[in-house]
């Protein structure tokens, strides 16, 4: 199995975990990464990830994010392609760097691509094959 976890995803535990939502999030992509890290599923980077992790002002979150880059299986690189795919996807409402992340995880035939951001995941459910949810859902089984 194969994921994209998008920027958000990798920064939720830095968030107020004072709402039970936020510790939710935190605690299912903690254990997405305790399945990344033993090698369960594989994970993808990209140059988006690398672009957005590096705008983080908080150098202690920003290293935390960038040790990830390292382990990823397949590493996306925003080649004209992925672009010509992003600004498609931006026609359907998204932000420029959300369409790439998902454009990013499309090109590298992901499964599943997780988001916390509700603008990505009121657009989309599923994406060609690949599942768009956030992580609690995918760690409570629920498929929307």
């Amino acid at each position: 199995m194969r994921v994209y976890l998008d920027n958000c995803c990798y920064n939720r535990p830095f968030d107020d975990q004072g709402q039970l939502k936020v510790a939710l999030e935190s605690l299912a992509k903690l254990k997405i990464q305790d399945l990344m890290r033993s090698g369960y599923v594989e994970y993808v980077w990209s140059d988006a990830l690398s672009y957005e992790a590096s705008k983080n002002p908080f150098p202690d979150q920003k290293q935390s994010v960038f040790e990830w880059m390292d382990g990823a299986t397949i590493y996306v690189t925003s080649t004209d392609d992925v672009i010509s795919r992003g600004v498609e996807l931006q026609k359907s409402g998204l932000k420029k760097l959300d369409a790439l992340h998902l454009a990013s995880a499309e090109k590298a035939q992901c499964d599943w691509f997780f988001t916390v951001d509700k603008g990505i995941l009121d657009k989309f459910r599923m994406l060609g094959g690949m599942y768009v949810a956030n992580p609690v859902d995918y760690v409570t089984g629920v498929r929307q």
